[in-house]
């Protein structure tokens, strides 16, 4: 039997657990603390939890890391004394790095030895952690620089209502997971403001064309942009109320302030990290992203939405 840890006390690390624990797979659960796995191996789950890293780890096919963007440094770091290289090393991690504006697979090769970097893959994709652990269908990329590497994940992790897709486009399916949370921020703006279906519309497609700009011009392949990990996972994080992202967008339209709208969510919008390190990372290169920058400036600089709804109006 295959067995998996999932490096995570998250919403999404739950519902991966019990995905993959659903269809007779051995699963481990790590927490950061001895009460929160106390607490989970109370509750009605196919899979079992523990705070001791050593015992998760211990002779593990796949290694999942399900925690928010900016923790995953410090959460691969704790990590990294366990791993092998008869293991899969998965971020199921979408954003950038706000510090370095580093994708996820990148931050996992600055800390783990250098003989495991090619054991690497990431997850992506239009994934609602809600309507997944609710058994609805759902579809995601597994990308790895090796396809094979890929394939061996894609073994291990599709199920009956998951079905998983390959890739050898690294960059372009992280890049697409991550940014694609700047234009659902934006797409909550717009729907707070009022402004109806067709100017969202227009502002989704004109913000993700800048991107998919940004993200060719660091490597990635344009078709990746345009498949489930980039405007699958964009129409799914725009449209839905799920969407924590578009949540953020929407409320600071109502006129609430980032600090009290972060303070009262459980769970990360890492669109508003992201947006931080592809200002910086737009800066480096010279690239000029017009919708990226109102965000921005909303965000960090406190750019009133309505003021906002003017630079928007003449983008789109």
């Amino acid at each position: 039997m295959p067995k998996v840890a999932i490096i995570g006390n998250t919403t999404w690390g739950n519902t991966l657990a019990s995905l993959l624990s659903g269809k007779g797979t051995l699963v481990k659960l790590w927490t950061r603390s001895e009460a929160e796995a106390e607490e989970l191996n109370q509750g009605k789950h196919s899979y079992s939890s523990t705070h001791n890293i050593k015992e998760a780890l211990d002779r593990t096919d796949l290694a999942i890391w399900a925690v928010p963007s900016q923790k995953l440094r410090q959460n691969v770091i704790l990590t990294k004394s366990y791993l092998t290289k008869s293991m899969l090393l998965m971020s199921a991690a979408k954003g950038l790095e706000a510090d370095t504006g580093k994708r996820m697979s990148q931050v996992i090769t600055d800390e783990i030895p250098l003989a495991l970097g090619e054991q690497i893959c990431v997850l992506s994709g239009p994934n609602l952690a809600k309507e997944i652990a609710h058994g609805l269908p759902a579809a995601a990329v597994i990308a790895s620089h090796d396809i094979t590497v890929a394939k061996k994940a894609q073994e291990l992790m599709k199920c009956e209502n998951f079905t998983i897709f390959t890739s050898d486009d690294v960059i372009g399916v992280e890049l697409g997971g991550a940014l694609k949370n700047i234009i659902a921020l934006g797409a909550g703006m717009v729907d707070g403001l009022g402004l109806g279906d067709n100017a969202k519309a227009a502002f989704i497609t004109r913000g993700w064309t800048e991107l998919v700009s940004l993200g060719t011009a660091l490597g990635a392949k344009v078709d990746t942009f345009y498949g489930l990990a980039g405007l699958g996972d964009l129409i799914a994080t725009c449209a839905s109320n799920l969407s924590r992202n578009h949540y953020v967008g929407y409320e600071l339209a109502k006129g609430r302030s980032l600090p009290e709208i972060h303070n009262s969510m459980s769970q990360v919008a890492e669109g508003i990290y992201t947006t931080m390190a592809t200002h910086h990372l737009a800066q480096e290169l010279g690239t000029k992203l017009p919708i990226t920058e109102i965000i921005y400036n909303v965000l960090f600089h406190d750019l009133p939405v309505k003021e906002a709804e003017n630079a928007f109006r003449r983008l789109i």
